[in-house]
């Protein structure tokens, strides 16, 4: 199965592969490489991944000098690789929330894991505005209570995990609306938690005012995200019944971009 590279911003790379008996038209498993001075991996596949996903990174940069790899939250596709990546980068360390640490990262991970706090940010550095991405917990969104997403700061990429999974082998990048195909992902697979955290944490990523999502399963997008992102709160809310909070989540301490803090 090999894994397709694709640049879908300025030196962040999509790296895909296709599944084709997964669901009813096939399934993609995505990671992304951010090539910056300290170059980070988001998602590593699964374990049967990892010669394929190794070789896409070595297109990019030397996997032996990745210096972050993080995930979403805890699953086989999104880190059953972690332990293979940081046997041949020497200088990588898992980067995740303190929770997802303290719940599976210290004992799981192969060296100690960097815990991040709410709003947190890691400089990757690089040429010219470099990269930043900012700690962003989202408990129980989509699924797990250790969730959390990174956001780039300076590319106005969220890395959203889970949120907007599509079926089929879509092309890297679109414009397209995708509330339809993310609700017959939705309606196949029934992959999320349907809380009332989930239309809060879909605003709330909204108010980010993203340029841009990296998606693990399917197409990522460019172009009104914050609109994205709300229909698709109300989705859950109409369709699948997520109640609405009484009270909104509070921003986070910290940092002003963190869930959408305004200044």
């Amino acid at each position: 199965m090999p894994a397709k590279v694709d640049e879908i911003a300025d030196r962040i790379y999509r790296i895909s592969t296709y599944v084709p008996d997964i669901g009813p038209t096939g399934f993609t498993f995505n990671q992304f490489l951010v090539d910056a001075e300290e170059p980070l991996l988001y998602h590593t596949g699964m374990r049967a991944l990892f010669p394929s996903v190794r070789e896409a990174v070595n297109k990019v940069v030397p996997t032996e000098k990745l210096r972050w790899i993080a995930f979403a939250h805890v699953e086989a596709d999104e880190n059953g690789a972690m332990n293979e990546f940081l046997s041949v980068a020497p200088q990588a360390q898992v980067a995740h929330g303190a929770l997802g640490c303290v719940l599976s990262l210290q004992d799981q991970a192969a060296r100690p894991p960097r815990p991040l706090e709410d709003g947190e940010v890691i400089d990757l550095g690089g040429a010219g505005l470099g990269h930043r991405v900012v700690e962003v917990p989202t408990p129980h969104v989509p699924h797990n209570w250790e969730s959390h997403m990174f956001y780039e700061e300076v590319s106005g990429t969220l890395f959203c995990g889970d949120l907007l999974t599509q079926l089929g082998n879509g092309p890297a990048l679109v414009g397209d609306d995708l509330i339809d195909a993310a609700t017959e992902a939705e309606d196949v697979f029934h992959q999320t938690s349907l809380g009332p955290l989930v239309p809060a944490t879909y605003r709330r990523l909204a108010a980010l005012n993203p340029k841009r999502l990296a998606i693990m399963h399917g197409s990522s997008y460019e172009g009104d995200a914050p609109a994205l992102l709300r229909t698709m709160a109300d989705v859950y809310e109409q369709r699948y019944g997520c109640a609405r909070l009484e009270v909104e989540p509070q921003p986070l301490p910290g940092h002003a971009l963190a869930f959408g803090a305004q200044s």
